[in-house]
Parts: structure tokens; C-alpha cells; sequence
């Protein structure tokens, strides 16, 4: 039987209680479904020189670990994938920092991976590569000689080709790309913009009517594979939550009061500090509401090395002190804003208890917690989802309540329409996006992508892929290829 081999950049080993995220949810259903391996950094950083791999196994799984260093964490993860990546698929280019060092790590790291995943390899294995920390991992791969199809799904945003090309080695990260067998997208403007990027700097003709990709005979599948929820697992947690503790002890704390829910990491893809705002301007437009609605926001610090994250937490404390100075009442609080880990079952109590699902990235891949909404909630009595139109669910989830992030009066005028809509309306609304939710699933996720990746065309084409793992590949001519930039790996 193939094995499914799962690489990714950090390996989240299952912990009752803990809330994993979109990543690791998706990870852990597929390589539940298929067995097979999960490769990836501990989470540890070791003292001196980081040791061997360390394999655990659980029921079915393979879990293979090992540690990085403190100068690795700082410029692979911290410096160029966070510092420089993030900010750029997120549009932040204010937040982009970019290091002609901390990019010689990040290409030394994915070595230093590829590395361990080879020695672990079977030659009828398939790979699945996940997200922007491992974007050279398949030509790392390639180099070593690796010929097994290789897959990589990109989790968050692909940025359009004006941000792109801001990053000065970005036709080294597409370059990279060419390597796999298939590239997967979130959503189909993820796909246009890797197209557009594509276009400029091989040609037109590199874009093929499928949508593939061929440069220098190499023939590269792209799709796009929208992630969804375990909805069978929330419903079931959702439906139970009304007997357990947590939700009555949510539902007392509420006192007859409107729940509306905000569930997020502390990012500045998130779009908190407009949110905030738009929720103390719904309460200074709309006064009946006053003492009738609870706004409860979790957001946990996420990257807490991260100066911008800890700037992000102090404007969320200012404004929800703010809004609390300005409409509380003895026996209200309006905004709870929780700054810390809550475990999963807790969280799909909140989602069950509340009228209104608050999610309002600025810009988000997908942004599973809109699905965990919908999949949460009772159907004999809904609740409605505002969401942006920015993040990628927003493609599926057409009958939520559409918002621009960045219009604060536009969010709480969606509010107020949210709270009082009529119940046959919210079901309606529910009904279809439930459809949807159901039909994009996380199993539907992991059959898709992989039945992809095992149909892909996996020509192996001229091209040949860096062996230096410290250094900036040099870019040379591709034989053949087409449009401005006629460059390729070496």
C-alpha cells in the first residue's frame, strides 16, 4: 500500500485538549485516512548542535521530529518565513523584511530537511509538502534524487505579481515551485495570481489551457483544492456541548444576553483592530443593543518573538478598555477579549452558544474557524456569519454576510442585520452554506488532493535544481522557455 508521507514545519503530535490549527488539522485527517508518516521540526530548540531525528509512532501514524537551533529559529522561521513570506502572500509589504541571510538559512534548513526526509523514504512513497516555510523542499528533494511525486498545498494567500516581485528573490521561491508534481491553492484568485507570476517571467506559453504549468519540458500540475473542517467531528461536538460544564458555564456568564464570537491567532492578517472598531461603532450607532449583546473575542498570542504581534495585543487591550469605558454598565461588560489558549471543545461550545460569527481577516488563505461556524451550529435555530471578502472562504461561504475589513461602518451595519434577521432567512443562509461545508470537507480535501497528485503528469523536463544549500541559487538561462525573464534554476 502507498504510504503517505507528510511534510510540514512544524509536526503537531495530538494532545487532548489543545485546539489545533487549519495546518494540523488538515494534516492529521489526511495521514488519519492514509496512514503513513509526518515529517517536521519539534517545536524544540536545542542547546548546542540540534540531534537525530526522533520517530514516535501513535496507532496508524509515524511522527519524525528534530530540533532546530536558536540562530535556525531566528532566521528560517522567525526571519525570512515570517519576516519576509508572511508579510508578502499577506500584502503587509510595510512588514516585509527581507535578509540576504536569513534566506541563506531558510534555503540551509530546507536542506537540512530534505535531508531527513530522504533517509526515510520508500520508493513508492507519495509526498505532500505544506506551506511557505518548505517552499524549496522539492527541489532540495529533487537534488538528492528524490523521484517520488511530490505535492505542495499552499495554505495561505499566493500574492498577486505586484507584491511578489517586491521580494527580491522571487523568482527563486517560483522557481521552486517547478519542482513538485503538483501545486495546490486555496482558491481560484491563489491560482491566477501564481499564473500571473508564472506569465512574467516565463511567458504566456508557460500557462497552459488546463491551467498547468511547463517550463523547459518540466510539466507541473495546479489546482485548486479549497481546505475544509472535520464536520461530522464538530456536529457531534457541537450537538453534545449544550450538557457539558464549559457551555453552561458560557451561556451563565452571558446572562440572556446575545452572544457574537470572534475566534482567531493574535495576526495582523486578522483584521482585530478594525473589528474592535466596528464593534464600538455598531454600539454607538445602534444603542437598543446596549446591555443585549456580549462581543467575546479569543485571540492567543501566536508568535510572541514577534515585536508587531505584541503592538497588535496592546491596540486590542486599548480598545476593548475603550469600548468597556464607554458603554458598560455595572452588570455588563460588552467586549471580553481573551488573550490566551482555549481548548477545542470549549471553542465549538462558543461557536454553538453564539448568534453571530465575527470573521473578519484582512486577508486569509482560508480561514477555517468561518467553516467551524457553520458546522457548529443547530440548525432549528442558526446563527449568522459576518465574514470578510477577503479571506478564502468567502468564495464558498456566499450566503454569510459579506463585509469589506476595512469599512468599519460597513461591519456594524452587518451586525445589526445579523442579530435581528427573521429565522426562516438565517436558515436558508445556513442551509446553503452547511452544503457547501459539507460537500468541501477535510476529507474532501485530502481525496482530491492526493487522487491529484497520484494523476499528475510528472514530466521531469530539463531543468536542474540546486545543490548548495547555503546559498542564493544563481539563476541561468532555460532553454526554450519564453517571455521576459528567461531564467530558471541551476
Amino acid at each position: 500500500m502507498t504510504r503517505l508521507v507528510a511534510i510540514s514545519n512544524r509536526v503537531s503530535l495530538p494532545r487532548k485538549g489543545d485546539a489545533p490549527g487549519g495546518l494540523a488539522v488538515g494534516v492529521l485527517a489526511a495521514m488519519r485516512a492514509h496512514g503513513g508518516l509526518w515529517i517536521g521540526w519539534s517545536g524544540d530548540i536545542a542547546d548546542g548542535e540540534p540531534g537525530p531525528v526522533e520517530v514516535v509512532r501513535r496507532d496508524r501514524l509515524a511522527y519524525a521530529t528534530f530540533d532546530l537551533t536558536k540562530a535556525e529559529y531566528d532566521e528560517f522561521y522567525l526571519g525570512f518565513s515570517n519576516g519576509a513570506l508572511w508579510p508578502l502572500c499577506h500584502h503587509f509589504l510595510q512588514a516585509l523584511h527581507y535578509s540576504e541571510e536569513h534566506y541563506a538559512t531558510y534555503l540551509m534548513v530546507n536542506q537540512r530537511f530534505a535531508e531527513h526526509t530522504a533517509r526515510l523514504l520508500r520508493p513508492d512513497d507519495l509526498i505532500w509538502v505544506h506551506d511557505y516555510q518548505l517552499i524549496p523542499l522539492g527541489s532540495r528533494l529533487r537534488a538528492l534524487g528524490v523521484a517520488q511525486r511530490i505535492g505542495f498545498f499552499l495554505h495561505i494567500p499566493f500574492p498577486g505579481f505586484d507584491a511578489f516581485r517586491a521580494l527580491p528573490v522571487h523568482r527563486e521561491v517560483l522557481e521552486s515551485l517547478l519542482a513538485y508534481d503538483l501545486v495546490g491553492f486555496q482558491t481560484r484568485d491563489d491560482l491566477a495570481a501564481f499564473h500571473q507570476a508564472v506569465t512574467a517571467v516565463w511567458g504566456a506559453d508557460a500557462v497552459l489551457a488546463d491551467g498547468s504549468v511547463r517550463v523547459a519540458g518540466r510539466h507541473v500540475s495546479a489546482q485548486v483544492c479549497p481546505i475544509g473542517v472535520d464536520v461530522e467531528e464538530i456536529e457531534k461536538i457541537a450537538a453534545a456541548a449544550p450538557s457539558t460544564e464549559a457551555y453552561r458555564r458560557i451561556v451563565a456568564g452571558l446572562l440572556g444576553r446575545r452572544l457574537i464570537i470572534g475566534v482567531d491567532r493574535l495576526d495582523y492578517s486578522k483584521g482585530l483592530v478594525e473589528r474592535f472598531r466596528a464593534y464600538e461603532k455598531f454600539l454607538a450607532t445602534y444603542p437598543d443593543n446596549h446591555n443585549d449583546v456580549t462581543f467575546v473575542q479569543i485571540a492567543p498570542l501566536s508568535r510572541a518573538d514577534v515585536p508587531e504581534y505584541e503592538i497588535i495585543r496592546n491596540a486590542l487591550e486599548q480598545a476593548a478598555g475603550r469600548t468597556n469605558g464607554r458603554f458598560a454598565d455595572p452588570d455588563w461588560t460588552p467586549v471580553r477579549y481573551l488573550n490566551k489558549n482555549i481548548p477545542h471543545v470549549t471553542i465549538m461550545g462558543y461557536l454553538r452558544a453564539a448568534k453571530v460569527g465575527f470573521v473578519t481577516p484582512v486577508r486569509d488563505g482560508m480561514n477555517l474557524v468561518a467553516k467551524e461556524f457553520v458546522a457548529a451550529q443547530d440548525p432549528a435555530d442558526p446563527g449568522v456569519l459576518v465574514l470578510s471578502s477577503l479571506a478564502g472562504a468567502a468564495r464558498e461561504l456566499t450566503t454569510a454576510l459579506l463585509v469589506n475589513p476595512y469599512d468599519v461602518t460597513g461591519m456594524a451595519e452587518a451586525l445589526q442585520t445579523a442579530l435581528w434577521m427573521p429565522l426562516p432567512q438565517r436558515q436558508e443562509r445556513f442551509a446553503a452554506m452547511m452544503n457547501v461545508v459539507r460537500t468541501n470537507d477535510i476529507h474532501a480535501w485530502n481525496q482530491r488532493f492526493i487522487e491529484a497528485l497520484i494523476a499528475a503528469p510528472g514530466e521531469a523536463g530539463s531543468l536542474v535544481w540546486p545543490v548548495d544549500a547555503g546559498r542564493r541559487p544563481r539563476a541561468t538561462l532555460i532553454q526554450g522557455a519564453s517571455g521576459a525573464e528567461n531564467r530558471g534554476p541551476q
